[in-house]
């Protein structure tokens, strides 16, 4: 399409741009340089011994999940077994196999949706804990056998860690309503904290540590699996064949996902962003490691790619909105992007230019790899998306430059949601995911759905809650924060408390959205609830994106640089 002739802005000269004072956020540069470039060129190939002890184990594996018959299951040794794969990081080898015994368990022993089990709390907690994260309908009700008569949990249960902690990692996939649920994590919160100093062993207290920091639920399946790897070793009855076929598979993912990166940080590095675009985070590797969080199976990797192109870029011009653009560069650079035309380059300032071609040429690339797979209705949501993300920045810095404007909360919301970048996120992911994602999905994704809505209050709330403080130091739009105290009149401490349970209500509705019969294929739900889980992750003590020394740095070593030692 060409440029209207209507154009309504001349683009500022370089002279004029640089004597105007610009914001700056002072982020800290790369903390990887080029590290990741060097797996570029290392080869993929597996010797054959490894290969044929993959498949031998794999193929181990997959016979202890197949019973002879349906009467030879044993229930409790059956959700062992598969507790042991899922968090071993396997079981996207198993998903058919695993999918069966589930339903063989809930057939032969749930009845009227409850479980008719009559097992201590462990087993109990652990198959209703599978189950609901299978998609089956299951109630709570199982567990009132553990209280006693004044309706509390029995203090005897301390006395079982591991029940208790079965207890907890069930009750994070309680829905709203179900008080029983809200009881036992408040129960087993308090006293799993006043054990783990105190037992002696190793593993377990480990296991204790790493839930209470983060429960499955919330936790990434990648970082998981390579803190379990290590736990499940020191546990006498680990099963050998689990152990050596979840290290040999995890160094085998690594090593693909570092190739990955390696191209990705290539193609980041020819950009010369850093150069370029000082003022903007850079954090091609922050933003791979992410994209792994919500999808890091082998066949995604298309997907991860592509996630990964456009995220960064979507950072950098999230800076350029929040830190570095004036008012009227960004009128330009919003019409530039609502008109997706190379032409308006001409009218853009010059630091805008580099970015607005990469944006361009990384959608022609997912045009180009989405007609090869006959799918190239996703790229017209997608862009959309795009679209609406800078709209959603512009009204921002509207409010910003109308004398720090602050909206109220409904008003604030309706467009932190869409700058959060988690919708687009959703539709880049949806791209990459093939044939499963029809143009009724991207349809649906577009209403905004409860569990969408959901997640991108996750997304917005928690970002604005740990990063409130550093925002306002360096001029920014106000937060969510700032909008609810303005208009409700209450300390921030009020604020961030009402959020805090706003989050908590947001992931209970996110479980149930995920219960049978779902709106979309379950393996869709699975990549929105692993975004809600990578929030987690990245923002539950800080923004652990743009401030990346910390948490996150040393997740990016466990996950991209440390092989498991076979």
């Amino acid at each position: 399409m060409a440029v209207s002739a209507t154009w309504p802005l001349v683009a500022p000269t370089p002279d004029t741009a640089s004597d105007f004072p610009r914001r700056s956020a002072n982020y800290h540069p790369s903390i990887w340089g080029d590290h990741f470039i060097q797996y570029l060129s290392e080869s993929m190939e597996v010797d054959e011994k490894m290969a044929e002890q993959i498949i031998i184990l794999k193929e181990k594996v997959r016979k202890m999940l197949a019973p002879a018959n349906e009467k030879a299951l044993k229930p409790l040794t059956m959700a062992s077994l598969i507790d042991s794969i899922q968090r071993l990081g396997l079981y996207y080898h198993f998903e058919l196999e695993i999918e069966e015994v589930l339903q063989q368990i809930y057939k032969n022993y749930v009845e009227n949706s409850i479980l008719s089990l009559n097992e201590d709390l462990h087993s109990l907690a652990l198959l209703f804990r599978l189950l609901r994260q299978q998609g089956y309908h299951i109630l709570p009700d199982i567990f009132k056998k553990f209280k006693d008569e004044q309706g509390n949990f029995k203090e005897s249960l301390t006395n079982d860690v591991e029940g208790m902690l079965s207890l907890y990692e069930a009750s994070h996939l309680r829905i709203n309503g179900e008080d029983i649920l809200d009881d036992a994590l408040a129960f087993t919160t308090s006293h799993l904290k006043s054990v783990s100093t105190k037992l002696s062993t190793p593993s377990l207290s480990a296991l204790v540590d790493t839930s209470l920091k983060r429960p499955l639920r919330k936790n990434l399946h990648r970082l998981v699996a390579r803190h379990y790897i290590s736990a499940y070793e020191e546990e006498s009855s680990h099963e050998k064949v689990l152990l050596l076929f979840a290290k040999l598979d995890f160094n085998m993912l690594q090593k693909q996902h570092q190739k990955e990166l390696g191209g990705i940080s290539k193609w980041w590095e020819n950009l010369d962003f850093a150069r370029k675009l000082p003022f903007a985070r850079n954090r091609i590797v922050e933003v791979y490691f992410w994209m792994m969080g919500l999808c890091f199976e082998p066949q995604y990797s298309l997907g991860r790619r592509l996630m990964t192109k456009v995220i960064s870029l979507t950072s950098v011009i999230d800076d350029i909105y929040d830190v570095y653009g004036t008012f009227e560069e960004l009128q330009l650079f919003t019409k530039a992007i609502e008109r997706w035309d190379i032409n308006c380059m001409d009218f853009l300032p010059e630091y805008m230019k580099f970015c607005y071609k990469a944006l361009l040429e990384t959608f022609e690339e997912i045009d180009q790899e989405m007609a090869k797979e006959g799918r190239s209705f996703c790229v017209i949501y997608a862009k959309n998306e795009m679209k609406r993300v800078v709209q959603a920045y512009f009204a921002e810095a509207k409010w910003f430059n109308n004398s720090n404007y602050i909206p109220t909360v409904e008003e604030y919301m309706d467009v932190a949601r869409v700058s959060s970048g988690y919708i687009l996120l959703m539709a880049i992911v949806f791209v990459g995911m093939g044939s499963i994602v029809t143009e009724n999905v991207f349809q649906w994704l577009a209403n905004e759905p409860k569990i969408v809505s959901d997640s991108t209050s996750i997304c917005r709330l928690m970002d604005d809650i740990v990063s409130n403080e550093f925002e306002k130091e360096r001029g920014h739009v106000a937060s969510a924060l700032e909008c609810y105290m303005n208009q409700y009149g209450v300390t921030k401490q009020d604020t961030i408390d009402e959020f805090q349970k706003q989050i908590i209500c947001a992931w209970k509705d996110i479980n149930e959205a995920c219960l049978e019969p779902t709106q979309v294929p379950k393996p869709l739900l699975d990549r929105i609830l692993n975004m809600s889980r990578a929030m987690d992750v990245l923002y539950k003590d800080g923004d652990g994106y743009t401030h990346s020394k910390g948490s996150t740095k040393k997740n990016i070593v466990a996950l991209l640089l440390n092989p498991c030692q076979v």
